[in-house]
């Protein structure tokens, strides 16, 4: 089965076309990269993926299941995303990580404390970053601790956008190749330069749409 399906998706903002029939299909376990000049719609494709935004057109499927404003929050819960500068409350690090393993969707996922440490641990986060309020994180711990949280969720969808973007060169590889390893997870990443966050599997160029105007 395929676990995302994107046909002939539409685009719009503020009376541009970002993207005209656009579609692509992932299984369990692929990856796909998703990059482009500004503008032309990345994180706009993951929104609607959510279900934050609708498109103008085309049709949305996850896990065959159409995405719809009565199905959303359902299939919401076999997603994880997490955005290039993560909102991740109040409290600490640690607190930010757990608050969602409280929420009633996720009963049964929070005896997951070791994880949580050993991800810490593997993406290079002192342990003493885990008691730091949030507050206090710079940009690269802000991006490791969101990743966490959405690993420690187990989704079998991950949605990334510029998820990377803080991170120095070493850390970069290190959570890169953590993800490579995820066999039953499917990926979509946003990326300006795949190259510096290889995941494998598909890069996709999102083209530059031209306007009715014959703009671009």
């Amino acid at each position: 089965m395929q676990i995302l399906e994107l046909h002939h998706i539409r685009l719009t903002a503020r009376g541009r076309v970002l993207l005209d029939g656009f579609s692509l299909t992932l299984e369990r376990g692929a990856r796909c990269t998703l990059t482009g000049p500004s503008g032309s719609g990345k994180s706009t494709l993951l929104r609607c993926i959510l279900g934050f935004t609708e498109p103008a057109a085309g049709e949305i499927r996850i896990f065959g299941a159409p995405l719809s404003p009565r199905t959303v929050w359902p299939l919401r819960r076999k997603m994880a995303w997490v955005p290039q500068e993560p909102e991740l409350g109040n409290g600490t690090a640690l607190e930010a990580i757990i608050r969602p393993l409280r929420y009633r969707a996720n009963r049964g996922l929070g005896a997951r404390g070791r994880r949580i440490r050993e991800l810490a641990a593997h993406f290079g986060l002192p342990e003493d970053v885990l008691g730091t309020p949030v507050t206090k994180l710079s940009g690269g711990e802000k991006q490791r601790v969101a990743l966490i949280a959405a690993l420690v969720l187990d989704r079998p969808l991950l949605l990334l956008d510029e998820a990377s973007s803080a991170l120095d060169p070493d850390s970069r590889a290190v959570v890169a190749a953590h993800l490579r390893s995820l066999e039953k997870t499917a990926i979509v990443s946003v990326a300006h330069d795949p190259d510096r966050f290889p995941l494998g599997g598909r890069v996709v160029e999102l083209p530059v749409t031209r306007q009715p105007d014959g703009t671009r």
